[in-house]
């Protein structure tokens, strides 16, 4: 039989050369093999893994829906697609370059309200709060943020006077810049959050404008420091001040009160003094007198010398008041 006749009889199947024998079960193995490697091919393109910081989106013929939870997942190969957005806070720099430092003037210079020129560098932290929305809403969702963020920063920047960028001002502008922020992407919808927006620098753009600046930052401190010392001097003093005032008005209270009672008693004696001159008018006018003297002169001694005689006697004063009383003494 020759080789055109032997082919036509066993149609298409391949005839190996003459003198080669092949394995009655060869057709077999390759089809084991074929379908092992089709089945790992599957198993390996319907799983995956999501990570703690990670959020996917599950796309089935077109339609995306978001995978949140973290572990291991399954996709129908071929037919649903994963794409994975890492959820953490990410950040990039307006003004500078993060990995050299060095100014970039075309995104940090800028100008003020009273139309000085300044250098504020910032930076921006984000999340993507919406993996869906930031995988289609748009096509660069970090650009089109870092574009509203440069906006709204020229804008508030030039809404403030120079003095405020670079000394006072700073925490009130980075809030109105972050509120401007969150306010336009909300409009946009690219589901992106501004986690916070940092002023690291501001400066003059010169160095003799620098320095003018430095000083008034300088003095301003020294205005701040002067003023909290004196409220620290006033806090301290007004408490003691306060004390003593009470001190002395209570003290004021009682010379009153001991003043007050002191007269009421010289009345009451006065009156009762009265009352016996009304009575003795004689004997009560040489008590009075005795007893202004003795109190003037307690050590004063009475001489009385007799006519008859050279006898002095001597009395002390309160001796003619006990008299005076009925209680004289003689000598």
């Amino acid at each position: 039989m020759n080789d055109s006749r032997r082919n036509r009889m066993n149609g298409f199947q391949t005839i190996p050369p003459e003198g080669v024998k092949l394995p009655a079960n060869s057709g077999k193995l390759a089809g084991i093999v074929i379908t092992v490697l089709v089945v790992i091919v599957l198993l390996f393109n319907s799983a995956y893994q999501i990570r703690e910081q990670e959020q996917a989106v599950l796309t089935t013929f077109g339609n995306a829906k978001a995978v949140t939870e973290p572990g291991l997942h399954f996709k129908i190969p071929f037919i649903q697609k994963v794409r994975k957005v890492n959820t953490t806070i990410q950040g990039f720099p307006i003004g500078y370059s993060l990995e050299t430092d060095a100014t970039n003037e075309a995104e940090s210079l800028m100008i003020t309200s009273d139309y000085n020129f300044v250098n504020v560098d910032f930076f921006v932290e984000y999340r993507f709060s919406d993996p869906v929305k930031a995988l289609y809403n748009s096509a660069d969702p970090v650009g089109i943020l870092k574009n509203i963020s440069q906006s709204s920063i020229r804008s508030i920047i030039g809404s403030y006077p120079v003095d405020d960028v670079l000394t006072t001002g700073k925490n009130e502008i980075q809030a109105a810049i972050k509120a401007e922020i969150i306010s336009r992407l909300d409009e946009q919808d690219l589901g992106v959050q501004l986690v916070n927006i940092t002023i690291q620098d501001s400066e003059p753009p010169t160095a003799q404008v620098m320095e003018a600046f430095k000083a008034v930052e300088t003095a301003k401190q020294g205005k701040e420091t002067a003023l909290n010392n004196a409220n620290k001097y006033k806090n301290e003093q007004l408490p003691l001040a306060k004390a003593q005032a009470d001190g002395i008005r209570k003290e004021a209270e009682a010379q009153k009160t001991k003043r007050i009672n002191e007269a009421t008693a010289q009345v009451a004696r006065f009156n009762a003094m009265y009352e016996e001159y009304v009575k003795n008018p004689t004997i009560t006018k040489q008590r009075m007198f005795y007893e202004a003297m003795e109190e003037i002169l307690p050590d004063l001694k009475v001489i009385i010398e007799s006519p008859d005689s050279d006898m002095q006697t001597f009395y002390p004063v309160e001796s003619f008041a006990n008299f005076s009383t009925g209680n004289a003494t003689t000598e």
